[in-house]
């Protein structure tokens, strides 16, 4: 999740060399609960996990992070794409400039699907400068990941069509969500039924936020914590501050979740939630601390099933 700065202006997006695939929508999305929606899988944490190790990997191979225009960024995207080229999925880079230094958007198509109706579920993949990143946002774009391989082992053909993004430059201003939103036609995003974000789902000491900004989206999250008997709370922390902004101020429905970033845990949230009163949700938030482990298993598993949750029933 990029930094709360104000003024902070984002980099200008130049377009270097891609053939945008058609852009896609959630508006009148699926009922919060139904066969649909029960037949989504269970998301393997200990699967997530493992794409975590790969991201902490790479990021100590290359100077302890995975930031924009740096060496482990793009290993990082490369890790991203060959998993999701082995599982079949229609994979396009997308390259865009900023602050003087080229960035990649990850685009991954899941053959089939009404492409007049896309849902799409994405997360930054870039980390800040002063460590790996890997619950902002190795968490979210480990989740995503393994989502999309189960859409691939179940070889699930939803009526909608499923589309995933990792983004570039989210930590400079939500660069990369932005050049991708700014490059559709306006066809192109009238086809989008809606978009999904998921940017810090793992965080150590754990709330459970739902994104308010689409009511049907919102209600297909919260349906599923339900389930659990979680309860849940309408994010703030994050308002405007990760990649479904971009999405929303060009009229396309979006949701998601979030569990915390440095804001701090008040003694109610920890009475319900668990975890500790005062700190942090994530205390290493932006910090060279944000290791795997600083990872909370429990959170990150509730919140990959929730994923898949969403993302079967929003599709079907």
């Amino acid at each position: 999740m990029k930094l709360s700065v104000p003024g902070r202006a984002a980099a200008t997006a130049v377009v270097a060399a891609v053939s945008l695939l058609a852009g896609g929508s959630i508006a009148g999305a699926a009922p919060a609960a139904g066969p649909s929606l029960a037949a989504a899988p269970d998301i393997s944490v200990t699967n997530v996990k493992a794409h975590l190790s790969q991201l902490q990997s790479i990021a100590t191979a290359n100077g302890g992070n995975r930031a924009h225009g740096r060496a482990g960024y793009k290993a990082s995207l490369d890790y991203v794409k060959a998993k999701l080229d082995a599982a079949g999925f229609t994979t396009t880079i997308q390259q865009f400039t900023s602050s003087s230094q080229v960035g990649y958007n990850l685009i991954a198509d899941w053959p089939g699907g009404d492409t007049n109706q896309v849902v799409m579920a994405g997360s930054h993949l870039d980390s800040v400068t002063s460590g790996a990143g890997i619950n902002d946002n190795g968490s979210g774009s480990a989740a995503v990941l393994e989502t999309a391989l189960a859409v691939s082992r179940a070889d699930y053909r939803p009526t909608k069509h499923l589309r995933f993004a990792w983004w570039g430059a989210e930590e400079l201003g939500l660069v990369g969500s932005r050049y991708y939103v700014n490059s559709l036609s306006t066809a192109n995003r009238s086809r989008m039924s809606g978009y999904l974000n998921f940017d810090m789902i793992g965080s150590p000491n754990p709330g459970y936020f739902v994104y308010d900004d689409d009511p049907a989206i919102e209600k297909t999250f919260k349906a599923y914590f339900t389930g659990l008997g979680v309860p849940t709370e309408i994010e703030t922390e994050g308002d405007g501050r990760s990649d479904h902004a971009p999405f929303k101020n060009a009229g396309v429905p979006v949701g998601g979740l979030f569990s915390g970033a440095d804001y701090v845990k008040t003694a109610a949230q920890a009475a319900k939630w668990g975890g500790t009163a005062g700190l942090a949700f994530d205390r290493c938030y932006h910090s060279s601390c944000d290791t795997t482990a600083n990872i909370n298993d429990t959170a990150l598993d509730r919140n990959s099933d929730a994923i898949a949750y969403a993302v079967w029933g929003l599709s079907a």
